[in-house]
């Protein structure tokens, strides 16, 4: 496999990959180490300077914790789209993560050279050409000389037969899927279970509101006003995300 790294509708998944913890130098480079489950209620798509100088450490689960959970379901998204299989799009997710911590010790944090959204975008789009590359005959190889976004873009396109994926519309599809599930996160926190059920069965699940209200043991009014609140909630902390990340160059 090429470890490269260049100038370095929302997809609902609901089965997390199997992913390899990082290991140290003297450990094995594929340690296998199951994940919890995520528990992050405060999650944010924004990758800040500090969390990045925590993943340095690979030994630091919380924070390769808080990265895998923020991030597999961006990169497994995108591999789907790129027309990956399940098996693919989890190996993908797997060898992107075990890719930022091989190479996370050379990337420097300036948003002004590279976001790390960028960044991320190029070691994702390394591992889809890889998974692409395994299912040709071991007769017909293509050969891939540099690690820069012409090249890759090149790849891609002979690997599909001139009709490659615009990766990077992709991303940033599933950038604001990821977002906007980072502000549903943060609004479950604010508000009762009580109201948020109502807005998830009116809002996100379409049941009528009649049905809501029968089934909760409630009246169409509390309905109609849950849904409102939390949609208020929902636009404000969507915009704040998208504003924290706007103001560090990353969306």
């Amino acid at each position: 496999m090429k470890e490269t790294v260049g100038a370095a509708v929302c997809t609902s998944v609901e089965t997390r990959p199997a992913i390899s913890r990082p290991s140290s130098d003297s450990s094995s480079d594929r340690a296998q180490s199951s994940l919890q489950n995520p528990k992050s209620a405060d999650a944010s798509i924004a990758t800040r300077a500090s969390l990045l100088e925590r993943l340095r450490d690979v030994e630091d689960q919380a924070s390769w914790q808080r990265f895998f959970d923020t991030y597999w379901r961006l990169i497994h998204g995108v591999a789907l789209k790129a027309g990956l299989t399940e098996a693919e799009a989890q190996d993908v997710v797997q060898e992107t993560v075990i890719s930022v911590a091989k190479h996370l010790p050379g990337f420097r944090y300036d948003p002004k050279v590279c976001s790390f959204k960028t960044w991320m975008l190029r070691l994702t789009r390394w591992r889809i050409i890889d998974q692409l590359r395994k299912r040709l005959p071991s007769e017909q190889p293509i050969d891939i000389s540099g690690d820069d976004d012409t090249t890759a873009t090149a790849a891609l396109d002979k690997l599909t037969g001139g009709k490659a994926p615009d990766l990077e519309a992709l991303w940033g599809e599933e950038w604001r899927c990821a977002v906007f599930n980072a502000a549903i996160e943060r609004v479950k926190q604010r508000v009762s279970p009580d109201t948020f059920q109502m807005f998830d069965l009116y809002v996100q699940r379409r049941m009528p509101v009649i049905e809501v209200a029968r089934l909760l043991g409630t009246n169409v009014a509390r309905v109609y006003l849950a849904k409102h609140r939390v949609a208020r909630l929902l636009q404000r902390t969507v915009s704040e995300l998208e504003k924290a990340e706007g103001a560090e160059n990353q969306l």
